[in-house]
């Protein structure tokens, strides 16, 4: 049986270059990798090109690595935030790319399933179709997308095997499953890890054969964007 554990997040990420592309699962601040993050900000890395839905906080998450300068482009949805995020791309230090939600989760899906292209109405006569393809189809117009790959994807699951099979929990689930399957090299960091063979096959989300490296996480905080709450 192949074992694809390594020992903690620095040895998982040791290998990631300056420059590369990443994918990190997450939606808001559910799901994200987040000791996979802190150990990337302890590389001295810079100029990596991220695909997130967001960018997390200033203090938290992947605005931790905008922090720290580690980041030169964003190709993300939803930004709204994160203020270090705002200076940056306000001030020109940052490349971003802004992507209807939908577009973005389907660019990573196809990018999975070896789909390099799609047409979508979403963007349609807006800045969104700038420099893009457009065709009609039964009498309505659609944008052509590109897919979206990574040289590595980095997602966070609630319980995992050796193998590398994953199961995800609740709206942590979001970007996670697309994005594993759309970069070369998967990184999966765990809640819970157990031996190949103890998941029930029918509970699982994302197969093994799309993940290389994983390991059990520690001290989730699992934080909340913005609670509400009523008196």
């Amino acid at each position: 049986m192949i074992n694809k554990t390594v020992k903690n997040a620095a040895e998982a990420v040791a290998d990631i270059p300056s420059h590369c592309m990443l994918m990190m699962g997450g939606f808001g601040l559910s799901g994200i990798p987040e000791n996979c993050i802190q150990a990337l900000l302890e590389r001295p890395i810079s100029g990596l090109t991220i695909v997130s839905n967001n960018a997390g906080v200033d203090d938290f998450g992947i605005g931790l690595l905008l922090k720290k300068r580690m980041v030169k482009k964003m190709i993300s949805s939803y930004v709204g935030e994160n203020a270090e995020f705002e200076r940056q791309l306000l001030s020109g230090e940052l490349e971003v790319d802004l992507i209807p939600q939908g577009t973005l989760a389907e660019r990573v899906r196809a990018g999975g399933a070896g789909i390099p292209a799609f047409f979508t109405p979403a963007g349609v006569g807006t800045e969104v179709a700038t420099g893009k393809e457009i065709r009609e189809f039964d009498g309505k117009l659609y944008l052509m997308e590109r897919w979206l790959r990574a040289d590595f994807s980095i997602v966070k699951a609630w319980k995992g095997d050796t193998a590398g099979n994953l199961i995800f929990k609740g709206t942590a689930r979001n970007f996670n499953p697309m994005m594993a399957a759309a970069g070369k090299i998967c990184i999966a960091e765990v809640e819970e890890l157990v031996e190949a063979g103890e998941l029930d096959p029918n509970q699982i989300h994302t197969p093994g054969i799309y993940v290389q490296r994983i390991f059990q996480g520690v001290n989730y905080e699992k934080r909340i964007e913005q609670r509400t709450v009523s008196h």
